[in-house]
């Protein structure tokens, strides 16, 4: 069975549809943040809530679906201060009911192998920022009983071999900051994990961010993290 591992997507169509052109796949599973910071949030809820047979509810997702104005700011947060409204502006009821609905966690078995989901950690599900330290993430996982944890929130890619489970971050689709601006997924065939990239069309994505009103040095910074893949200033 080959399964395809997403997260944070961030409302950049472009970036899902470049994956979902280049993979066929039996089973999908989403690690959280479909919305914000992108512009296109309709394709890209749909897409998961018809292809994904699990999909956890990331920071982003929760924020939109109960209607949370983003926090005024710099960097991140004044990109989700921009973007927020452009979602609730093209969402529909049934779409915010989807993103409402996601579970914070979830566990299922494909294929005989069980797997558990959640967008940041199984201590936070929805906040907290934990990169690849095998320690840490060994004290999180104590209690999980599953062959596969599969999550997202940190947009860097990386799989750790524990003693008992595979850890996979998938990066993200839509917004990575691990210096690679190539969309990020991650796919498990017969139980082996495979990182893997796909270039995708950013000027079709800041084209979008244009249209839907977003313009200046929030589209600027936008231009710059996509570019480089994550950093935060159009300036070296």
């Amino acid at each position: 069975m080959k399964i395809l591992v997403l997260a944070d997507i961030h409302a950049n169509w472009p970036a899902l549809s470049a994956i979902t052109a280049k993979e066929t796949f039996d089973a999908c599973l989403f690690a959280g943040d479909l919305v914000d910071y992108g512009t296109d949030p309709v394709p890209c809820v749909e897409w998961i809530r018809e292809h994904a047979q699990a999909a956890v509810r990331g920071n982003h997702d929760h924020a939109v679906a109960q209607k949370v104005s983003a926090r005024s700011g710099t960097g991140f947060r004044q990109l989700a201060a921009i973007t927020r409204p452009v979602q609730w502006a093209v969402l529909q009821p049934t779409h915010l009911k989807y993103l409402a609905r996601m579970p914070v966690t979830q566990t299922l078995e494909l294929d005989t192998r069980k797997f558990f989901l959640v967008h940041a950690t199984p201590r936070d599900p929805m906040d907290e920022y934990l990169m690849d330290d095998r320690e840490q993430w060994c004290e999180r996982l104590g209690r999980i009983e599953a062959d596969f944890v599969c999550v997202g929130h940190s947009h860097v890619q990386f799989h750790m071999e524990l003693d008992r489970l595979h850890l996979v971050n998938p990066g993200s689709v839509g917004q990575p900051r691990d210096g690679d601006p190539r969309s990020a997924y991650a796919v498990i065939d017969n139980g082996k994990v495979e990182l893997r990239r796909v270039a995708y069309d950013i000027d079709a994505t800041l084209r979008q961010m244009r249209t839907a009103g977003v313009s200046g040095d929030v589209l600027a910074m936008t231009e710059a993290v996509l570019r480089s893949g994550g950093r935060i200033s159009p300036n070296p």
